[in-house]
């Protein structure tokens, strides 16, 4: 695994320092992050392979910093906590975790674990950009905010999830069942009437001229797109 990038994020110094050693000693490269807020700058702000994320941060939970990497990269997550509860796992995994390993750990097996994570990656080359700009519009992925001419607009978590979901397929159309199963959940099904109350609130927030919109398109019957 020579040359491979991992992102290292535990708001415990000695244990990223420790594990900083290590994984050099192997032959990764090592970015570390204590907080956060930190690991999403260093994530958007270089590609990395893997990342290996503690739950237990001081200042943003572990489940939305795994949210906030999901919202533009596909990279391999894979935590490292205390906490062995079945809850927080699935909960880790929904959120979009590859993998979970508990501490205290042997770190053979964390190495096999990072080796096996990176195999199943996607492949090397596939574009990912934290910050989608479009027009008078920055949309942060990662840190889940959208600005407008300079100022940020305020967008309601279900928004947010209906234009998460179009700007990551931005220049496609996404069907409706996909979008509903995405941002609402499996059971819905039928409720396209959502797609067109919210799909509505977007363009009033985002669209010049919300009657003749150019970023939130509809595609009659079939689903809508982004486009930049």
């Amino acid at each position: 695994m020579t040359g491979h990038r991992v992102l290292v994020v535990d708001d415990d110094a000695p244990l990223a320092r420790a594990l900083a050693i290590n994984l050099r000693a192997h032959g990764w490269e090592v970015a570390v992050a204590h907080t956060g807020a930190e690991a999403l700058d260093v994530a958007s702000s270089a590609k990395h392979d893997v990342v290996v994320l503690d739950l237990g941060l001081p200042d943003i939970p572990g489940l939305d910093v795994i949210a906030g990497i999901r919202g533009w990269s596909h990279v391999p997550i894979v935590v490292l906590s205390a906490r062995q509860l079945g809850e927080d796992k699935v909960d880790a995994l929904d959120a979009g975790a590859d993998d979970y390993v508990t501490k205290p750990f042997a770190m053979n097996e964390l190495l096999a674990r990072l080796r096996a994570a990176v195999r199943r990656s996607q492949p090397a080359g596939e574009a990912e950009e934290p910050v989608v700009i479009a027009g008078d519009l920055v949309i942060d992925l990662a840190r889940r905010t959208v600005m407008r001419d300079g100022a940020e607009v305020r967008l309601s978590p279900t928004e947010w999830g209906l234009l998460e979901v179009l700007v990551r397929n931005r220049g496609r159309m996404v069907g409706r069942q996909q979008l509903l199963h995405e941002v609402w959940g499996p059971a819905y099904q039928s409720e396209t009437n959502y797609l067109r109350v919210y799909s509505a609130q977007l363009r009033r927030k985002l669209e010049k001229d919300p009657a003749h919109p150019v970023h939130i398109l509809t595609h009659p019957g079939a689903g809508y797109r982004f486009e930049e």
